[in-house]
């Protein structure tokens, strides 16, 4: 084989496909908009302009991936779009838009077929009818070992940052105002840095899919290191939103091991590069920010998996969002969560199942129906011990 023309051709591809991705968010942005039943202050020509402007709402000159903050927190709530404000609209997975456009892709018509339940989705596992899984995972898979996600009402972090003194809750997670004024970041980093925090029942069960060979990959906008804790390796982690494990200088671009800089984090110093004195930041994504190279991933693996769970995550923040839509239309989708979210609220299939309320129960009503509980105590019970004999 011509193994040079072999992986030129796959990187042919692999741009093209992730080229296609962005127009399809685009398409998708203009589907929310010419979907709304209800509209204030939008001439016919205004509207067209602005669907002319909505292909580019995630999309970098370049068609590089950037972290983009939700106009609202609520997907019920006003959406805004280019300036203009729409009655009720909602997040539109990717793969609708080929079909609402071209009749193709992920969507309508169950063909009759039963809908899945829970414990048919825990048979193909156990049948092996389904070996690769794929996992999406937001901040409700932390919020059991106590640290608190961002947008839950009053106990989110964004409605609890008024000791950072900030401008709004987002600049804290914003490069503009990081460069004015990094401290209010580097107060919240000393709350999240890895090691504050343990991992909790469903990090473990992610675990023990992985040991049983079943995890393809997990797809996390957690930054709390704790799917790293409970032993999943970092060639099976796609961390969205970024890490702490490592960071980068803001002027001369040197990268570090986060651990280096831990100790001037938890003494409430800025940390500062030995070389050039410029200020060291974590890479995590900042709303504006290149999303991890690991990121483009996604494009073989939602394609090659056969089960998508999605776990504990608001599904509002994209392009990660978006990723719940791309796998294949006969893929099982399985939501633990404490409310219907994305396409599982506006677009269900007949093989979507959701398991609503806490997400450890949730988790837990999983694993006893596969059989798994004695053997997920094993586990946890033998990396605690682990994580005391490190002092964790």
């Amino acid at each position: 084989m011509n193994w040079r023309l072999h992986f030129s051709v796959s990187a042919g591809r692999h741009l093209f496909r992730s080229a296609n991705f962005q127009r399809f968010v685009g398409w998708r942005n203009l589907w929310i908009c010419t979907r709304q039943l209800h509209y204030r202050s939008c001439s016919a020509s205004t509207a067209c302009r602005n669907l002319v402007s909505l292909g580019s709402v995630f999309q970098a000159p370049n068609r590089i991936f950037l972290l983009q903050r939700p106009p609202e927190t609520n997907t019920e709530k006003l959406a805004i779009i280019s300036g203009e404000r729409f009655q009720g609209a909602r997040t539109f997975s990717l793969s609708s838009a080929p079909m609402v456009f071209f009749g193709v892709g992920r969507g309508g018509n169950s063909g009759g077929k039963v809908k899945l339940t829970l414990k048919d989705v825990t048979e193909l596992i156990q049948k092996k009818k389904c070996s690769r899984i794929v996992v999406m995972a937001g901040a409700g898979l932390s919020t059991p070992s106590g640290i608190p996600d961002f947008r839950s009402p009053k106990s989110g972090l964004y409605d609890n940052l008024q000791q950072y003194n900030i401008p709004y809750p987002e600049a804290i997670f914003e490069l503009s105002y990081f460069f004015q004024n990094p401290k209010p970041f580097y107060m919240l980093a000393k709350e999240l840095y890895p090691g504050n925090y343990r991992p909790n029942y469903a990090h473990y069960f992610l675990r023990l899919l992985l040991d049983k060979g079943l995890l393809l990959r997990l797809y996390t906008q957690n930054i709390d290191g704790l799917e790293r804790v409970a032993g999943i390796p970092a060639d099976k982690l796609v961390e969205a939103h970024g890490t702490f494990a490592s960071a980068t200088c803001t002027v001369c671009r040197r990268s570090y091991p986060g651990e280096d800089f831990r100790a001037d984090v938890m003494a409430d110093q800025i940390p500062k590069c030995p070389v050039c004195t410029g200020i060291i930041k974590p890479d995590i994504v900042f709303f504006g920010e290149e999303l991890p190279h690991r990121f483009f991933l996604h494009v073989a693996d939602f394609q090659m998996a056969d089960l998508l769970f999605v776990i504990g995550t608001s599904l509002e923040v994209e392009p990660f969002a978006s990723l719940a839509g791309a796998v294949g239309s006969s893929v099982p989708r399985l939501l633990i969560n404490r409310d219907l979210v994305g396409p599982f609220a506006y677009q269900p299939q007949y093989n979507d199942v959701a398991e609503l309320g806490d997400v450890v129960s949730g988790v837990e009503k999983v694993v006893a129906l596969l059989g798994w509980k004695e053997e997920l105590k094993e586990l946890i019970k033998k990396e605690a011990e682990k994580l005391d004999a490190k002092g964790k």
